[in-house]
């Protein structure tokens, strides 16, 4: 998996399972973003991701 689809897995595992509210496994979204950050993202990247997912 490249850096990239890493970052957009992460960004959306974090839409759909995150957030304040967390409703579904804490896991799921954690290990997104650790396969994500293990390719070479920052957060700053994730964040970034999920304000373009979220737009579009």
């Amino acid at each position: 998996m490249s850096r990239q689809q890493a970052v957009e897995e992460a960004a959306c595992a974090v839409i759909t399972h995150g957030g304040p509210e967390c409703r579904t496994d804490p896991h799921i979204p954690v290990e997104a973003m650790g396969r994500a950050l293990d390719a070479g993202a920052t957060h700053d990247d994730i964040a970034a991701e999920m304000r373009r997912q979220r737009e579009s």
